[in-house]
């Protein structure tokens, strides 16, 4: 053995030993001087820069209103690379690999299926997990990524700090049923809910698991319930799964708003792609419309289009 590789074992022996033993002994038997000195690993604190943003753009067909033959054909059509689909796609396309082999067809990614809600009510949780995990399997099958959750009505109901907790135990273990298919599952804030506020967004998130909920923003929602969409991009960063990106403008109507297409309402889409790039997010956002505009003027096509461009032509976002 040389000699320099016997110093080093031996000063690696007296880092071990000193490790082992407390307070000034161990720095007696450690010697006048450590084999390395100390180093500084605070950096290893700081996040690592893990690219440039690298944002999708897909679609939701909720305006074609069930018909989702047509919404797959139209829009690819138009250019869009991904859909998210709502669970009565399972009646259209009861065998998942039928759906696998149109979406490709149609050079559409299976973004994320809408599976409905996760309500707390204990005697429903065990159809809640049956549901969910079906769903879960089927995407899986015909090749989508994320499972998306909303929570129960809010309608005549005041939650509880346990309701809270609730709602985070069951999304876990939708989460943890889900990932057994390779799955994520993705917590849909929205009005109307139990995640209607930033702070039950907060409540039901702290509650839930991390590695197995994550968040689904919808802004639009976000800024009805009284939140500051892109401080919420830049607040849950890695929590982040995908997004929808919406618009809403007040309107003489029963909840005093409406959804509109993209460009037409309140939302500062400049400021959230400013804070999906500063995150460095790499994803999928969704556009979506909850139902056509009041005086149906555009068909659903012409809705997507129009939200298309405005991505384009205003924000520099490619489709």
């Amino acid at each position: 053995m040389s000699s320099s590789r016997r110093h080093f074992l031996a000063g690696l022996g007296a880092v071990a030993a000193a490790a082992a033993v407390p307070g000034s002994a161990a720095r007696a038997l450690a010697g006048p001087a450590l084999l390395y000195p100390p180093a500084d690993l605070s950096y290893f604190d700081l996040p690592l820069h893990h690219g440039a943003a690298d944002i999708r753009i897909g679609y939701a067909p909720i305006p074609w209103k069930g018909k989702n033959r047509q919404a797959i054909e139209e829009i690819s059509a138009l250019g869009y690379p991904g859909i998210q689909l709502l669970a009565n796609v399972l009646d259209d396309y009861p065998d998942p690999h039928a759906l696998k082999d149109t979406l490709g067809k149609h050079n559409l990614a299976f973004v994320a299926l809408s599976s409905g809600t996760a309500p707390i009510d204990p005697a429903l949780a065990s159809k809640t997990l049956e549901t969910h995990a079906a769903h879960a399997h089927y995407l899986h099958e015909a090749g989508g990524d994320y499972l998306q959750i909303v929570g129960p009505s809010s309608k005549g109901t005041t939650f509880t700090a346990s309701d809270y907790r609730r709602e985070g135990k069951l999304l876990t273990e939708i989460g943890k049923r889900a990932a057994d298919y390779g799955v994520r599952t993705g917590f849909h804030n929205r009005m109307g809910t139990m995640g209607q506020t930033p702070e039950q967004v907060d409540a039901i998130l702290d509650a839930a698991d991390p590695r197995y909920v994550k968040l689904e923003l919808d802004i639009a929602h976000y800024l009805r319930g009284g939140g500051d969409p892109p401080a919420a991009i830049r607040k849950y960063d890695k929590r982040l799964l995908f997004l929808h990106l919406k618009d809403v403008e007040r309107a003489d109507t029963r909840n005093g708003y409406r959804f509109v297409e993209l460009g037409q309402g309140r939302v500062d889409f400049v400021a959230i792609f400013d804070a999906l790039r500063s995150i460095h997010f790499r994803g999928w956002s969704v556009v979506e419309l909850d139902g056509e505009k009041t005086g149906a003027s555009r068909t659903p096509t012409e809705s997507a289009e129009l939200s298309k461009q405005y991505l384009i032509h205003e924000l520099g976002v490619r489709v």
